[in-house]
């Protein structure tokens, strides 16, 4: 019999499906019949970028995370209307979903990190694993909390996530006092690799040109490329949304490379705080310029980490916005790149779906 599996992957950013991806591809490699079905926001083609072979798309979102204003804003008022129009209808939301399970019928459902995912599984009796360093619970709830009904809210949340058998939480993850179901992991990543003297060759670049790349996990945010700072041997990677008016900017969109690997072959990458850029970019041995998120939850646990295992430096968002960075991007891309790491979460969480799917 083949085994079916049903994946439903946050579209809350890229950083969700850099999580999943791994753990799916290391599952098929040990399973090379596994049948799987997606359900995310995200276009087919960005999912195919990471997820090997084939696979039925389902696309649609059962999560939104927090409605955000840019890639740094949330915008509270939105996401707490969402979450109580939500959980208005979430007796309908669930049965709704456990229909479409009951028409796929898979042998086990991933979550990464849909709670209504997981309920839906719970009322379609379709056991249920849940993969993610956060949940939703945990970041809603500092922001909403002050609303009456936050707390219900909160509760329905990680009701639901104590419904899988198991939260595998990978590194660096969050605390999460309210479940008892978790499993920690190592972190998940794909390492990507080093072509450096390709790159250079490709773009025309002399030896001792330093690259930054500019990647702000799928979320859009308004950049100045006319503030940041200047130097004979240092170049920008940049989406084009940003604008190209420097020529010492360059196009993202014009280098044909795998994104794991842009970020391996980069001398340095300038994101905001959040896990996929973070543990790509240790697992690359690539050191990371950060903008500080100091009212995001999972923050503190990732930047104690990446501090721990990487070479990085935090901007503040005034610093970031007038391209007072110049001294840390240089500090750099300057120094010594660091050991990578290795991302032990993907054959273990790989393990954990293996070992259920054999005997479901």
């Amino acid at each position: 019999m083949t085994p079916h599996l049903f994946a439903d992957i946050s579209s809350h950013g890229f950083g969700h499906l850099a999580q999943t991806a791994p753990v799916l591809n290391a599952l098929r490699a040990k399973l090379p019949a596994l049948q799987l079905t997606i359900r995310c926001g995200l276009p087919r083609a960005c999912l195919a970028l990471r997820i090997q072979g084939d696979f039925e798309h389902i696309p649609s979102a059962s999560d939104f995370g927090l409605t955000m204003k840019s890639a740094l804003d949330v915008d509270r008022a939105a996401s707490l209307a969402r979450y109580r129009a939500l959980h208005a209808d979430w007796d309908v939301l669930v049965n709704d979903y456990a229909q479409l399970l009951a028409q796929r019928q898979p042998d086990w459902l991933l979550a990464n990190i849909s709670y209504l995912a997981l309920a839906a599984a719970a009322c379609a009796r379709v056991p249920a694993t849940a993969l993610c360093s956060l949940n939703w619970a945990e970041i809603f709830y500092p922001y909403c909390a002050e609303a009456p009904d936050a707390g219900a809210m909160r509760e329905q949340m990680l009701a639901a996530y104590s419904s899988a058998e198991a939260f595998l939480r990978i590194t660096p993850g969050m605390d999460m006092p309210g479940l008892n179901n978790l499993v920690p992991l190592g972190p998940i990543a794909r390492q990507g690799q080093n072509q450096r003297a390709a790159l250079h060759r490709a773009l025309g670049l002399h030896a001792n040109a330093r690259l930054v790349l500019v990647a702000m996990g799928g979320m859009p945010l308004r950049l100045s490329p006319m503030t940041w700072p200047r130097h004979p041997d240092l170049l920008w990677v940049a989406p084009e949304s940003a604008g190209l008016q420097r020529m010492d900017v360059i196009s993202l969109e014009s280098i044909d490379m795998d994104f794991s690997d842009l970020i391996a072959s980069c001398d340095c990458v300038m994101t905001k705080s959040g896990y996929g850029t973070f543990v790509e970019a240790a697992a690359a041995g690539t050191p990371l310029l950060y903008v500080e998120r100091p009212d995001w939850p999972e923050e503190p646990c990732l930047v104690a980490w990446l501090h721990q295992h990487s070479r990085a430096a935090g901007i503040s968002r005034e610093q970031f916005e007038h391209g007072d960075f110049g001294a840390a991007i240089w500090d750099l891309t300057c120094g010594m790149r660091p050991t990578p790491i290795v991302p032990t979460g993907i054959e273990q969480a790989a393990e954990h779906l293996l070992a259920r799917l054999k005997t479901s």
